[in-house]
């Protein structure tokens, strides 16, 4: 079965809109190469803070999951070059597992793991500044850059 195959890839993405043009691109890449999908305004993502003080929030959790998967496909839309408010504070709180030295060792574990990303955008390709986020943050993890797909929509 072809989910099996890829059963050890976590889909995270974002959208304004939960079902829209983000959903149908995850459904259409998990349809043909499965792995478990991970909407992340469907958790509550506080913005970084340098006191730690997290209310009610999810990534903690969420991140520990991830963590158990060896290859992340990042699915956004392009907003104004960039991505999701929601993907943007998902992706400052791994700064959380920085400069924590009991959770070092744990961010360590992604320099083993592959990442790869989706994007949708009314232009025909994703900009440079959109895909560089991206590339410049998990590569500095020690992720390794599999593959980018981009949807132009409408």
């Amino acid at each position: 079965m072809q989910g099996k195959l890829n059963s050890n890839t976590a889909i995270i993405f974002s959208s304004a809109r939960k079902i829209g043009n983000t959903s149908l691109q995850v459904n259409d890449y998990t349809a043909k190469q499965g792995g478990q999908v991970f909407c992340l305004d469907d958790f509550v993502i506080s913005p970084y803070r340098y006191d730690k003080q997290y209310q009610g929030d999810d990534f903690y959790i969420l991140f520990e999951q991830l963590l158990t998967f060896d290859h992340w496909v990042i699915a956004s839309p392009v907003y104004w070059y960039s991505t999701t408010s929601q993907m943007k504070a998902f992706m400052d709180r791994i700064t959380d597992y920085m400069d924590d030295e009991v959770l070092k060792p744990k961010l360590r574990t992604l320099r083993q793991k592959q990442f790869s990303i989706l994007s949708n955008a009314a232009s025909p390709s994703a900009p440079d500044a959109f895909l560089d986020m991206f590339k410049h943050t998990f590569n500095y993890l020690g992720m390794t850059f599999k593959t980018h797909s981009h949807v132009q929509a409408s």
